[in-house]
Parts: C-alpha cells; structure tokens; sequence
C-alpha cells in the first residue's frame, strides 16, 4: 500500500518593497544629488551613483525616483558634456594659439572650464535642499524628468 506523498508548500506571492519613511526619502534623495561628489574622486562615477540609488529605490519611492534620475541626467548633461565641451574648447584654444587668435579664445575657454564646477555646487544644493524635505528642480532637466515619471 502506497502512503501519499507530503504535501508540497505553497509558494508565497513576492510581497512588495516596503514604502520609505520621510526621513529615507529625503536621505536618499540628498545622496543621489551628493553623488556628484563621486566625481570629484573618480572622475565619472556620479552619474552611476544616482542611477543605482534610482534602480534600487524606484518602486519604493516616487520623491527618491524622481530626485535620483533628475541628478542622473543633469549629471550626464553637465559633467560628461560639460567636460567633454572643455576638452574641445582648450582643444581649440591650442590650435588657435599657434596663430595668436587663440589668445582670444581663452577667456571662453575658462568660462566653459566652469561648467562642470557649477554643476558640483548646483548639485550640493540641491541635496540640501532635499535633505530640509523641499522639493528641488534642477534647471530644464527637473520638468522633463517629472513628466517621463508620470508618463509610466
């Protein structure tokens, strides 16, 4: 006689990610702005900083989601093209100095040096200004970034 085999568990239902508390959120969205200090050190791995704290705290949170990709893309668009258009602007500069134009270039040059140094402070501000609970929209890139949000 054949005894029935033991019962099988039933798998659970993968419970979802629990919601931050304020106090997270406004620490993780103050650490995606911050991440561009990541720069300073590594020379490009503040953009990557924000966009793991955006993958990994996206469901958890829409103010951590939002303030993560915005620091993302301001990054990528003020630090890697902002160094890339420094590059090219002393690039130039060089160039045109052989001839003495270039001369004239440096004051422009030295301006667009800028770039990616304001976008440090820039970014130091608004880490701050999340970590107080404000909501904070960097320049251009804030709008855009709320309304991808929106669109999913």
């Amino acid at each position: 006689m054949e005894s029935a085999p033991p019962p099988q568990p039933q798998p659970h239902p993968p419970q979802p990610p629990a919601p931050l508390t304020p106090s997270e959120e406004r620490s993780w969205a103050m650490l995606a702005h911050l991440s561009i200090l990541l720069n300073l050190v590594t020379g490009l791995l503040g953009p990557v900083g924000a966009l793991i704290i955006y993958l990994v705290y996206k469901d958890r949170s829409r103010y951590v989601a939002y303030h993560s990709l915005q620091s993302f893309i301001f990054q990528l668009i003020a630090w890697v093209g902002g160094g890339i258009l420094t590059a090219v602007a002393w690039v130039i500069t060089g160039v045109l100095s052989a001839i003495l134009v270039g001369l004239l270039c440096i004051p422009i040059a030295l301006v667009i040096s800028l770039i990616p140094l304001g976008a440090i402070v820039y970014g130091i501000i608004g880490g701050i200004q999340c970590n107080q609970g404000q909501d904070f929209r960097y320049w251009l890139v804030g709008d855009w970034v709320r309304d991808t949000l929106t669109a999913q």
